[in-house]
């Protein structure tokens, strides 16, 4: 008993300060009970501010082919969860890599009913997708702008994690833009919140039940991939993007800027005179693109982008990467230990151009540089046919369609107006063919 009288000693305590500065007891216990006080059962409980949501929180099935010695119809292949955003249009916010390779969706809801789903979109590049099903009473989560949060924020986890039901976890907002999980498009929401097989796409709430993010991957350093107190959601900022374009278009339509750009490094840094390591340095310019017009040229170090602070090459492509045509980004650079400012005026994409540069060339999603023995890829776009064939950063490609290249004029020659690409490689002491079919 004593923990409830430790409970009720400082709900009164918390209404008798509330009441000293001026406020009613209604008020008081109104404002107590948002923090998380429930004073009728004498505990600490966020269960009023959440349960409003948690009958948003749907389990996501995603269905393959039917199959070929059984009637019983599509074989569930992998699972997730999901989080209802616009209970009218029944439209579904989950992950990417839940719907990956499904044919067919079903969704199941907290009070047993169970639909099937439409599939409106998915970008893998932020790993959203978006469903919809067609069904009434269903209930949506309010968002909130996840550029407000701060580390330190309570933050809840709900999903249908490892086979169980609906299950809500607890933790705070351990970190806030985080990048380098791979090669996509990573402005993280970080969370000690226990995430694990299953809660992907599920929602993570704040301490009001609001939507703060969606839940993607977790870094574990076990064998098993259980969880390390380390998950990952992609932020409200990216997926609204995502959604919008979604809705509008049935894809993600972005524009570019024409700039390749790595994370700076202490060791870069210091060659440059330079006494910080937060932002991105630009290893090429494209002739023509919004970047050289608006100033940037090779070895800058962009520190703001879109009025938002960059502290590594995976902001830079953020902040891109949810750019439309048209769009104009005032970015911030230093040059020379001078900061200087411009705009880039986002261009829209031309299908299958090749951007070359003083040192880089971009193309089909491959970003490479000319070395002694061919060209050896920088960057491989996450999403597209090279990446899906197994093409890695560090391949020396030798040769395109046959024909050796040396150069990069080699490689805008290859690239340009084929449908069909043979890429012949070397990685370390192997020879390896990649076939780019349109």
């Amino acid at each position: 008993m004593s923990h409830i009288r430790a409970a009720l000693t400082a709900t009164a305590l918390g209404l008798t300060v509330m009441v000293a500065n001026g406020l009613s007891p209604d008020v008081a216990r109104a404002q107590n009970q948002r923090i998380g006080v429930d004073p009728a059962r004498g505990v600490y409980s966020f269960a009023p501010n959440l349960e409003h949501a948690l009958p948003a929180v749907v389990k996501v099935m995603a269905l393959g082919r039917p199959s070929a010695t059984s009637d019983d119809g599509p074989k569930p292949i992998q699972g997730g969860s999901g989080v209802i955003i616009d209970a009218a249009n029944g439209i579904i916010v989950t992950n990417h890599h839940v719907i990956d390779g499904g044919r067919s969706f079903t969704v199941d809801l907290p009070d047993g009913r169970f639909f099937d789903a439409e599939l409106l979109g998915g970008d893998e590049d932020t790993d959203i997708a978006v469903l919809k099903v067609k069904a009434t009473g269903l209930t949506q989560v309010a968002l909130v702008d996840s550029d407000n949060l701060r580390t330190g924020d309570m933050a809840f986890a709900v999903g249908y994690p490892l086979g169980l039901d609906q299950t809500l976890t607890m933790g705070v907002i351990s970190g806030l833009n985080r990048t380098g999980r791979g090669d996509t498009i990573e402005d993280y929401i970080q969370t000690d919140a226990a995430v694990n097989s299953g809660n992907s796409g599920g929602p993570l709430l704040d301490s009001r039940g609001r939507l703060i993010g969606i839940n993607t991957s977790i870094l574990s350093g076990g064998l098993g991939g259980g969880n390390d107190g380390i998950a990952f959601a992609v932020p409200t900022r990216i997926m609204r993007f995502v959604v919008d374009q979604i809705l509008s278009h049935g894809e993600v339509r972005r524009g570019e800027v024409g700039v390749v750009v790595g994370s700076l490094t202490a060791q870069r840094a210091r060659e440059l005179g330079l006494t910080f390591v937060r932002g991105a340095i630009v290893y090429d310019v494209a002739p023509g693109s919004p970047a050289e017009q608006a100033g940037l040229r090779r070895g800058d170090v962009l520190t703001s982008l879109d009025g938002r602070p960059m502290s590594n090459g995976g902001s830079v492509q953020a902040a891109v990467g949810i750019s439309t045509a048209g769009q104009r980004l005032p970015v911030v650079y230093m040059r020379d230990g001078v900061e200087r400012s411009g705009v880039m005026t986002v261009a829209e994409p031309v299908k299958d151009q090749v951007l070359v540069g003083q040192t880089e060339a971009i193309g089909r999603g491959l970003t490479v540089r000319a070395v002694t023995n061919g060209l050896q890829v920088r960057v491989v776009e996450a999403g597209t046919i090279a990446a899906s064939v197994g093409v890695k950063a560090g391949d020396v490609i030798t040769a395109i369609n046959g024909r050796t290249v040396r150069s990069l004029a080699d490689f805008k020659q290859g690239l340009e107006g084929a449908d069909k690409l043979s890429l012949t490689a070397r990685r370390e002491d192997e020879e390896l063919t990649f076939d780019l079919i349109r």
